[in-house]
């Protein structure tokens, strides 16, 4: 098997390139004008100014958007972490009454697409005024993400030993003490992974930030690239100059914890 593990290699570096071949036309594009864009769309640029990258940023306003949106992703990121680590630790730890069914509510918020509660999200914002708000966006990512980031947790500290917990009850140590010396440090590379899944799609999504938030000064990137396209008209070089700079963080994060967030995937899946 070893001799033809460089045909297995190789197939995967091709099959790889069917996702990079995007994000490269992307970055390539922002070198081009909008009639060079059209004229010759999957040539080399002639040129590569990259002050086009400097006038995304200033000129449409990224860096307003870019703000917002890491404070967004942040804070739901850190919300999700903690509840979810939490929730996990007493269904996988405590068997108390009704916490089989209370589970399952979480395997429904994995079901459920957000167009199936959106109308009654939306009149209770309003309700309580939070519309037009950055916890108008902060509160539906973290309910987004909760379910899935418990499941995830839930199903790696199952697959640990029992005796970590009776060696640290025995010593003395309470329920918040076993959690935070004995599970948190053992959920790193959960925690990786729930972090950069909740992150990729806090950072990237459209639908409620595009309906919740009005306010310019609140927006996210993917309604802030709106801004880079008027009725007649959109400059494209410096939408795909925007498109790479906030492509950048995502696939720098990724890199950086990919081995945490495979370890993150398959821990826990045997016992």
């Amino acid at each position: 098997m070893k001799k033809f593990s460089w045909v297995f290699h190789l197939l995967l570096s091709i099959y790889s390139l069917f996702f990079a071949a995007p994000l490269i036309w992307m970055a390539l594009s922002a070198f081009k004008g909008n009639d060079e864009i059209f004229d010759k769309p999957f040539s080399l640029p002639h040129s590569y100014n990259f002050k086009v990258f400097l006038d995304a940023w200033s000129v449409g306003g990224l860096s307003k958007y870019f703000i917002n949106s890491a404070l967004i992703t942040g804070i739901s990121a850190l919300v999700v972490l903690l509840s979810a680590s939490l929730a996990a630790f007493a269904f996988s730890r405590f068997d108390f009454k009704g916490s089989k069914q209370l589970l399952m509510l979480f395997m429904i918020g994995l079901l459920l697409p957000i167009q199936s509660y959106f109308i009654s999200q939306n009149k209770l914002f309003e309700y309580l005024h939070l519309k037009d708000h950055k916890l108008s966006l902060v509160i539906p990512y973290v309910g987004l993400g909760i379910p899935l980031a418990t499941w995830l947790f839930k199903a790696y500290l199952d697959s640990l030993p029992k005796e970590l917990f009776e060696a640290a009850r025995v010593d003395g140590g309470s329920d918040f003490a076993m959690y935070r010396y004995v599970a948190a440090p053992l959920l790193k590379p959960g925690i990786a992974t729930v972090a950069v899944f909740t992150a990729l799609g806090t950072w990237n999504e459209f639908l409620l930030a595009m309906i919740y938030i009005q306010n310019e000064s609140y927006k996210t990137i993917p309604i802030g690239l709106l801004t880079f396209s008027s009725r007649y008209s959109t400059d494209y070089q410096l939408l795909f100059a925007a498109l790479t700079v906030i492509t950048i963080p995502m696939i720098i994060i990724y890199i950086a914890f990919n081995r945490q967030i495979v370890a993150g995937l398959t821990e826990g899946s045997l016992k």
